[in-house]
């Protein structure tokens, strides 16, 4: 029985001096995440589910996105919404009311205001979607989350002037995309978190099919849903769809 004990320590011994193989670049794995996630132009109708303690709500928007730069969302619905649209360029943002027939800007601290009363804030729909431009990335360890092999990832902002100073990821390792992911101030407080609930396949690129954003500072909400009902690729958007103009146009 003695040397029983003793074989099962020194297997245990070796096993655990057994080299253990590196851990991918992190920033290779980011513009891999990123690269999936890309294309010209894209035109999508979605909706937001938004919940909180009191209420839900639905609302349906169709949006318009040329590159990295230029996106037009249209209102579809509820009534009290239909025909408010919203203009980025760049790093500026435009807001039309047809209840007010008002175009303003939103800057400054009015960013981090909720959209449409969700989890989403308009600094959130004005970041530049690829990662790799904002944060440094490093692989922390492999974790399974939906049956998937996952990276984690941690991510350090690049510059002092961002929503989010650092991120934590979970990359399904076989389809690069983002399964979830935990938003931080500064400080270290944890501010947002999302988790992906269903995916697509479109043009041999993942996506996201289903996202649940929740705002951790806020208590009394339950979540925002947002579901892509459909997504074009490449598709041909007209020059005049990128202009404070078609903010009126009907």
């Amino acid at each position: 029985m003695k040397k029983y004990y003793i074989v099962i320590i020194i297997s245990i011994f070796f096993m655990s001096a057994l080299p253990t193989a590196p851990l991918p670049d992190g920033m290779e794995i980011l513009k891999q995440v990123d690269d999936n996630i890309t294309a010209e132009n894209r035109i999508m109708t979605s909706r937001m589910i938004v919940r909180n303690r009191r209420s839900e709500r639905e609302i349906k928007a169709k949006t318009w996105i040329r590159g990295m730069d230029q996106a037009f969302t249209e209102y579809l619905s509820p009534a009290r919404e239909q025909g408010t649209k919203m203009l980025k360029e760049k790093d500026r943002m435009w807001i039309y009311s047809p209840s007010t027939d008002r175009i303003i800007q939103i800057a400054g601290h009015m960013l981090r205001q909720s959209v449409m009363g969700s989890d989403l804030s308009y600094e959130d729909m004005m970041e530049d979607p690829i990662l790799s431009n904002l944060y440094t990335a490093k692989t922390l360890s492999v974790d399974t989350l939906q049956e998937r092999l996952c990276w984690i990832l941690v991510l350090t902002s690049k510059k002092e002037d961002i929503a989010y100073h650092s991120r934590k990821l979970w990359v399904d390792q076989e389809r690069k995309i983002i399964l979830r992911e935990e938003r931080f101030a500064k400080g270290g407080t944890l501010l947002k978190e999302t988790d992906v609930l269903h995916v697509f396949q479109i043009d041999g690129r993942w996506y996201p099919k289903e996202i649940l954003y929740r705002n951790v500072l806020n208590q009394n909400s339950e979540g925002t849903r947002f579901i892509i009902e459909s997504l074009e690729l490449d598709a041909e958007i007209p020059d005049w769809r990128f202009s404070k103009a078609a903010l009126r146009r009907s």
